[in-house]
């Protein structure tokens, strides 16, 4: 039977970040964050599963490709700053991810690129200017010997 008395530990709001290690300007703290703040998702798997006549054979790889999700606030001088990189270079370089549990470390996203901006809403009630970002991560380092 589990033990019912394991801490079940907490997630901290404030602690979750977006550093983007060649321009600190575009560096995201939760006080440039609406609601939803920061996500970050495999769009590759890190080992592709082959069929076999009788099971599967696995293949590791050494990157996968990762989307992070920004929720800005429109309403502050940083999403500005994000909208003129978008029309100047999308280019950022490493990107490191701060979790909100502090349980995790960073994540550093390599050769990272502004993909996108959602759609904005002009009508006095929306606050939100959401970026997307796409990089990848080093996996299965251990391959390489």
């Amino acid at each position: 039977m589990p033990n019912p008395l394991v801490p079940q530990g907490f997630l901290n709001r404030v602690r979750g970040a977006v550093t983007v290690t060649d321009i600190p300007a575009l560096n995201v703290t939760a006080s440039f964050l609406g609601k939803d703040a920061i996500s970050m998702r495999p769009d590759s798997a890190a080992t592709d599963i082959i069929p076999t006549l009788t099971g599967t054979v696995g293949s590791q790889v050494p990157y996968q490709q990762i989307t992070i999700t920004m929720h800005l606030l429109r309403t502050q001088g940083l999403a500005a700053s994000y909208q003129n990189r978008f029309a100047s270079d999308t280019s950022l370089g490493e990107v490191v991810i701060t979790p909100d549990a502090s349980t995790f470390g960073n994540y550093t996203v390599l050769n990272a690129y502004l993909v996108n901006f959602n759609e904005l809403t002009i009508n006095g009630m929306d606050a939100g200017y959401v970026v997307t970002i796409s990089g990848y991560l080093i996996t299965n380092d251990k391959m390489w010997g």
